[in-house]
């Protein structure tokens, strides 16, 4: 497997250390791209360096896994110089999330191939063990389904069926309109975010509202919104109030606290992958489907 940067630049490379212990540990062998160790301003190398270090991962045959080493800000910039001729013939995993929700979007959107939302080696030392277990368990191709219950906010009873998709809710708004941004019909919609402002959350999901992409589908999991800012005079909601007044005309089930996220319990999700979500009360249940 590889370890590549196609956004911000990672400062302590103690944590790549920390990463590639674990995932030897896991039986891999790891390759370590020259975007890792690079820096320019904010990026982890220029554009040109971060595109040909994810080109030549997704290229080699012998990588079966490849794992962006933090998110951050950077990869909408070097999406569209990607070819992925040879990954369309030998498809192989993809994984992150933050940032590299412009890759999964893409990836399912113009490819139809799954990929893993989870853990990047720059937060493996602040992970749970349950999170990296579920990384491993994707990894390797066993069921990472999973159950929970949580009574912070009522969600929406009901079950549904359809390919995940989803990601860090900025990132989805910031590719609506473009080649990467896919259709949501039918679909399982996961959202999570860091840092953001309340009323900003509030704009997004009108945007995805207005834009049709909440109307038809077939669920809503609600993961992470952490570290989140209020203004002066305050918003007056919580996220969660936000989120359910854009889809409370709908009647699919929406489920929140999903344990994915900006968190340290952040569980893998299989985006692109069929899922089964049943919401009964507090109790959540998200199964993948053969």
């Amino acid at each position: 497997m590889a370890i590549v940067c196609p956004a911000s630049y990672i400062k302590d490379q103690d944590y790549i250390d920390f990463a590639v212990n674990i995932l030897t540990g896991w039986g891999l062998q790891v390759d370590i791209g020259e975007s890792v160790s690079a820096r320019f301003h904010e990026f982890a190398g220029t554009d040109e360096l971060r595109t040909q270090d994810l080109q030549q991962a997704l290229d080699n045959p012998e990588i079966k896994a490849v794992f962006a080493g933090r998110g951050g800000y950077g990869t909408v910039r070097i999406i569209d110089q990607l070819d992925f001729r040879k990954f369309r013939k030998h498809p192989k995993w993809l994984i992150g999330f933050s940032d590299i929700t412009v890759l999964h979007s893409h990836v399912h959107n113009r490819l139809n191939i799954a990929t893993l939302h989870g853990q990047m080696p720059k937060i493996f030392k602040d992970s749970t063990p349950e999170a990296l277990d579920s990384l491993k368990k994707a990894l390797f191709g066993k069921k990472t389904d999973y159950t929970y219950k949580q009574s912070s906010f009522p969600n929406r009873s009901g079950e549904g069926f359809g390919e995940l998709i989803g990601g860090n809710l900025a990132l989805l708004h910031s590719l609506l309109g473009s080649p990467s941004d896919g259709r949501y019909d039918g679909k399982i919609l996961f959202i999570e975010d860091v840092g953001e402002a309340h009323y900003n959350i509030d704009r997004m999901m009108w945007t995805l509202k207005r834009a049709k992409k909440l109307a038809k589908l077939q669920g809503l999991i609600v993961g992470g919104f952490t570290d989140l800012k209020d203004s002066d005079p305050r918003f007056g909601q919580r996220f969660e109030e936000i989120i359910m007044d854009k889809v409370r005309e709908y009647d699919y089930p929406v489920a929140f606290d999903y344990p994915a996220g900006h968190i340290d319990n952040n569980h893998t999700l299989v985006l692109g992958k069929s899922v089964h979500l049943k919401v009964k009360g507090e109790k959540i249940s998200l199964s993948y489907m053969e």
